[in-house]
């Protein structure tokens, strides 16, 4: 449930400094967010943090792909 709270909170936090104008404060935010993150993960049931780890590497293999594919193509 802790995990659960922390995940919560740190997206709450990145949404708020997503829309901060001052600068000082969204740094502050990202760097609060991602500490909330990073405990909310390590924190999470295992099967939550494999699932989220595939959904990750299936996401960065695919735009990977997508950019050494637009590099072979020089006209």
């Amino acid at each position: 449930m802790s995990s659960l709270v922390l995940l919560l909170l740190g997206l709450g936090i990145f949404l708020f400094a997503w829309r901060s104008k001052d600068e000082i404060h969204r740094i502050a935010a990202m760097v609060t967010g991602t500490i909330a993150l990073i405990w909310g993960f390590s924190l999470a049931p295992l099967s939550f943090q494999l699932v989220f780890e595939i959904i990750s590497v299936v996401a960065a293999f695919f735009v990977c792909m997508r950019c050494l594919g637009c590099g072979l193509k020089q006209d």
